[in-house]
């Protein structure tokens, strides 16, 4: 417990300094953007030992169409701990991300950003590594200081923002009528009408979640099956 509580500290740390560096502002044109990568990871134990994959799917962001698909894999060093998860997921993103011969002119990530209690979600924390405008895309609602969100219409592109401390935080977006609401959240380098916008043009009829996304999530189950399987080998 020693062990965990000064990482804690070390982590919080870095993260109030990381913090400033942030720009919730465009540092771009719409029109400029080509190339857009959906990033998740996935994670098992084996041995006792954990491990994790991260998968970058890369598309046209006009036509939709896969332009590149990675991988990373390897031991994870940092356990889980709520609230600093990205120090957990970085190095296998920036790993995933070497392998790309294609740069992505956006990331969209399976998890937060500024919707953190820092502010700061492994899509605003990877960015700053990055450089690249980034947008957190989540299945579920993470509760920060016991505020609950308000659930929106339910007709596709309905929202309803997050306000914590008189600030807003994300936005819990209904991408398709008659589905659970996903929830979006600036990364850095961009704002959350962009955000917005950006998800809602990546949305067809296979799911509620951004094309980018969902194909990195599909990659990562197929990812982790064949790591498993290499490793009974």
């Amino acid at each position: 417990m020693e062990k965990i509580e000064k990482m804690k500290q070390e982590f919080m740390a870095l993260q109030n300094e990381l913090l400033p560096l942030v720009k919730l502002e465009n540092s771009f044109r719409k029109e400029e953007v080509q190339l857009i990568a959906g990033v998740d990871l996935a994670y098992w134990d084996a041995g006792g030992k954990a491990y994790g994959t991260c998968c970058i799917v890369v598309i046209n962001y006009h036509t939709k169409e896969v332009i590149e698909r990675v991988n990373s894999y390897g031991e994870i060093q940092v356990p889980y701990i709520p609230g600093f998860l990205a120090f957990r997921e970085l190095p296998l993103v920036l790993e995933a991300v070497k392998k790309l011969s294609n740069e992505p002119d956006l990331y969209m990530f399976d998890g937060n950003g500024y919707l953190h209690a820092r502010h700061m979600g492994i899509a605003t924390h990877a960015s700053l590594y990055l450089q690249k405008p980034t947008i957190g895309v989540a299945k579920s609602y993470l509760r920060i200081d016991e505020v609950d969100f308000q659930m929106p219409e339910n007709a596709a592109g309905a929202y309803t923002d997050i306000v914590i401390h008189g600030e807003v935080y994300g936005r819990a977006l209904r991408t398709t009528a008659n589905v659970k609401p996903i929830f979006i959240s600036c990364g850095d380098r961009i704002d959350l009408e962009t955000s917005t916008a950006f998800v809602m043009d990546c949305i067809n009829r296979e799911s509620r979640l951004p094309i980018p996304v969902r194909l990195a999530d599909l990659e990562t189950h197929r990812a982790r099956a064949y790591y498993m399987k290499k490793e009974e080998e």
